[in-house]
């Protein structure tokens, strides 16, 4: 999806990066950073941008797109149950259980 600057809050990638919330010891990520996302990307998802004259802006809209495709990518992926060591134990256990079984 691309950005429609008719519809969608334009903004510039420095106010990008005030909008986000701290990370390392408290710190806004970097503008530099939020530029690379819309060039390189990150984890393979790249973040919509246009450029306004001398100014590369994103909107909030591509902002929201850009942090539920990230989540989405990750390997624990925001969709997928978090199963407690426990849990996890017995699913082994019985893996293992299945696997003797068949002569694995």
């Amino acid at each position: 999806m691309a950005i429609d600057p008719n519809s969608e809050h334009l903004i510039s990638l420095t106010d990008a990066a005030r909008l986000l919330p701290a990370r390392r010891k408290g710190k806004k990520p970097h503008v530099s950073c939020v530029y690379r996302w819309t060039v390189t990307g990150c984890r393979g998802v790249v973040l919509e941008s246009i450029q306004v004259g001398g100014t590369r802006c994103t909107s909030r809209e591509a902002l929201g797109r850009f942090f539920e495709a990230l989540t989405l990518a990750s390997p624990t992926g925001a969709q997928m149950a978090v199963r407690s060591p426990i849990k996890r134990r017995r699913a082994a256990e019985k893996a293992i259980e299945h696997l003797v079984r068949e002569g694995v």
